[in-house]
């Protein structure tokens, strides 16, 4: 588990060396004494491990820029790669003072050990296309959602692929979210493209995305909150947490719709990683307790299995939302 006595920690990505397990993470003060103000003091912290259970804290990884810059205010989510050099490269989200916080980006910072980052020079920002993903000033929402970069290879068709938080630009305002999309050649020029899921499929946002094959089976991860589900979702008594869609194609089209929900919300931000004796196991950060106070702290790994077509954390079957159908492979 990771705790920090100084620090509130949430959500986060993991590399692996082959040597150690490096796990980026936002952080803020607890002297800030309210966690809900933690968003705009982000930084992305930085410990390793050899187990995924003892943690060594390293230097922070990123902090915000030095203005002006699209990610003058605080550093969010992101996701981190190794290309054919063996340079790391980590793509992550940023918001800016200008944009008073409310329109998110994507940036990346490269490495050659993972300790030492440094900016995309000349540096770059990607930012959503019109044609398909809502604005600021849509009003449909409280920010321009655009951030959670999933970076991975595609081997059939030689791409690198990026999921993205996003909004669709039509549809039920309460039902917009939708898995964004990017590809490159080289992890350098990017093309943004149309969503890979539909509007309408209940979620208001679809945060942290990723995608692992687990067993033989691909699946999609995803979070979303009991606040930001549709409508639709609430009045049928559905509520939030980590939650997973079966599929085929890692490059898509996802049927969100059929997803279901693998924890409830006391845990967010699931994140699927293999340990060294190749088992699959899921962390998550703590995000609240029984009494609703906010937590901030990051799990032990728990291990995964495939429950009837689901996939299950065991020793939390009572979190599961059982209440849903099962999803087939689409």
């Amino acid at each position: 588990m990771l705790h920090l006595p100084a620090a509130w920690v949430w959500d986060f990505w993991l590399a692996d060396d082959g040597d150690r397990f490096h796990l980026f993470f936002l952080k803020a003060s607890r002297a800030l004494l309210d966690p809900d103000r933690r968003h705009w003091r982000a930084t992305v912290g930085h410990a390793t491990s050899t187990d995924l259970v003892v943690w060594t804290e390293q230097p922070d990884a990123l902090v915000p820029a030095d203005g002006p810059s699209f990610d003058d205010l605080a550093t969010w989510t992101g996701s981190i790669v190794r290309d054919d050099t063996g340079t790391w490269r980590m793509f992550y989200t940023g918001v800016s003072r200008e944009g008073r916080g409310l329109i998110q980006r994507i940036g990346s910072a490269t490495s050659v050990d993972l300790l030492v980052w440094s900016r995309h020079q000349p540096h770059f920002v990607i930012k959503p296309d019109p044609r398909w993903y809502e604005s600021i000033a849509d009003r449909s929402w409280p920010d321009e959602a655009w951030r959670d970069p999933w970076v991975f290879h595609n081997e059939a068709d030689g791409l690198w692929h990026m999921l993205v938080t996003a909004r669709a630009n039509s549809g039920a305002a309460d039902q917009r979210g939708v898995v964004g999309h990017a590809t490159s050649a080289d992890l350098a020029r990017w093309s943004v493209a149309e969503p890979l899921s539909a509007s309408g499929s209940g979620f208001g946002q679809l945060e942290v995305l990723q995608i692992a094959n687990v067993d033989g089976q691909n699946v999609l991860l995803f979070s979303c909150l009991s606040s930001e589900l549709s409508d639709e979702r609430k009045a049928r008594g559905e509520r939030g947490g980590i939650w997973a869609v079966n599929i085929d194609n890692p490059t898509g089209p996802f049927a969100v719709e059929n997803a279901y929900r693998v924890a409830d919300e006391t845990l967010y931000v699931g994140r699927l990683v293999q340990d060294r004796y190749g088992k699959w196991q899921l962390l998550a950060f703590k995000n609240t307790a029984l009494n609703g106070e906010w937590i901030g702290e990051i799990t032990d790994p728990m291990p995964v299995t495939w429950i009837g077509g689901r996939l299950a954390i065991p020793p939390l079957l009572s979190n599961i939302d059982t209440s849903l159908p099962i999803s087939k492979s689409v």
